[in-house]
């Protein structure tokens, strides 16, 4: 089943809609590990989805019998807002110009007041060994972000197709200075046509080996390139079993 929230972001002052995922057939007793997502309204449903194609969770995690709830964030679909509240640091973009970067404060709210009103209202294993965090695109980048900063919180990260190219520097700097439990599990991936040219997919490859050597050897760690994909839901939509396999839900 999915269930609508409207939720107040407290930092940004502002209402949003958050899409949740239980199973169908959860017992009275029953609790459940809690996926946090952005990008809420891509998750589940094709004609809420911003291109027509969503992600297909309740039919993937229905199908497979997975036993965790989603918690799926909607962006501010405002301008560019959803560049400054996804993104943990300030960068300059060559079609959007300076970003002001925001997602520090989206993750301060989520941990202090998103998750304590989820725990206490849905039934949830509310430790961090049931927790992931998880988002694709500037999402990625977010999801990413949030593994490292906010390990005590979260075990688990599905991070896809994250958008890295401008703060690369800033992501090491984080996984340098904070602790990361070797019990933390990342997925990361990205697709080979993602990028309009060659020189494009080299760069972006070998940023994603940037990252794998900065946490391969602090964490257990899933990297994957998907021939054929591209940046779209409909790709990632593709990828739902092997994040499902790999973090083992």
């Amino acid at each position: 089943m999915i269930i609508k929230e409207q939720v107040y972001i407290t930092p940004f002052d502002d209402e949003r809609t958050i899409h949740i995922y239980l199973p169908d057939d959860l017992s009275e007793d029953e609790r459940l590990d809690v996926i946090y997502m952005f990008d809420g309204h891509n998750l589940f449903d094709d004609n809420e989805a911003t291109y027509g194609i969503s992600w297909g969770l309740q039919e993937t995690f229905d199908q497979r019998g997975v036993r965790a709830m989603v918690v799926g964030i909607e962006c501010n679909h405002i301008g560019n807002m959803r560049l400054y509240e996804f993104s943990p640091y300030d960068f300059f973009d060559a079609d959007f110009g300076e970003i002001k970067g925001f997602g520090k404060d989206l993750f301060i709210w989520l941990v202090e007041e998103l998750k304590p009103y989820i725990d206490e209202t849905y039934p949830t294993i509310p430790f961090r060994e049931h927790t992931t965090i998880g988002g694709s695109s500037m999402g990625g980048l977010m999801a990413l972000y949030g593994i490292i900063a906010h390990n005590m919180i979260f075990s688990k990260a599905i991070i896809v197709s994250p958008h890295i190219f401008y703060v690369l520097d800033d992501i090491l700097k984080d996984i340098d200075s904070h602790e990361l439990a070797y019990d933390s599990s990342l997925y990361i991936s990205y697709g080979a046509d993602e990028l309009s040219s060659k020189s494009g997919l080299e760069l972006y490859t070998s940023q994603i080996l940037c990252l794998q050597r900065a946490l391969d050897s602090r964490c257990h760690l899933k990297i994957h390139m998907f021939v054929g994909h591209d940046h779209s839901e409909a790709s990632w939509r593709e990828e739902v079993p092997y994040w499902l396999l790999d973090l083992r839900f």
